[in-house]
């Protein structure tokens, strides 16, 4: 849990050092974040520990660079929402986390469910680019949190199952779940507000 807390620690200093970019900072700090995310998991199954955690702090960091433009939008306009968001996402890992890492069996069948729950909700979401219904978005980030949800559980009883040989990649994973639930959570209180 002290790699995901220190990649987070970089993901918001990403968001700091994106404030002000613009353009398509975004989406090439995206393509790097990714391509970092790949090389984490090349790296690690190749026995270096040591540039798969490089990989992982620039992964949050460029992360953080590529979400800086949607955070600090709503820290300028509806910072009520950001402080709401950052609540409950911390409340909502921390149970669904507790919970996936306090049951013994193993639940990686949740895996399948979460990854076509994926599916549905990246369709759902390019179907919505195009139809502009108001009650649909919220629906839709409620369902982006059950999906991740699922995923929290699922990558919380995966630590109490893998060795320490996998801390890194599940460390990139348990950030990509905590890093979607505050977005979808911002998404949610910033249209409530």
């Amino acid at each position: 849990m002290g790699l995901v807390a220190v990649t987070v620690g970089f993901a918001t200093l990403g968001v700091w050092l994106g404030r002000n970019a613009g353009g398509a900072t975004w989406f090439i700090a995206w393509l790097v974040a990714i391509a970092c995310l790949f090389g984490l998991q090349f790296a690690n199954a190749r026995g270096n520990a040591g540039l798969a955690l490089v990989l992982l702090f620039a992964f949050g960091l460029l992360i953080g660079v590529s979400v800086s433009m949607t955070v600090n939008y709503y820290s300028a306009t509806d910072p009520t929402a950001v402080r709401q968001a950052f609540g409950a996402t911390a409340l909502f890992v921390g149970v669904l986390g507790s919970g996936g890492y306090a049951v013994r069996r193993d639940l990686s069948f949740l895996y399948r469910f979460a990854f076509f729950g994926l599916l549905a909700l990246l369709v759902a979401g390019i179907v919505l680019i195009f139809v502009h219904i108001s009650a649909a978005y919220t629906i839709w980030s409620l369902v982006g949190l059950a999906v991740f949800g699922l995923y929290t559980v699922a990558d919380f009883n995966r630590l109490r199952h893998v060795g320490s040989d996998q801390a890194i990649p599940l460390a990139a994973g348990i950030f990509l779940d905590v890093l979607n639930v505050f977005l979808f959570f911002l998404q949610i209180f910033g249209r409530s507000n």
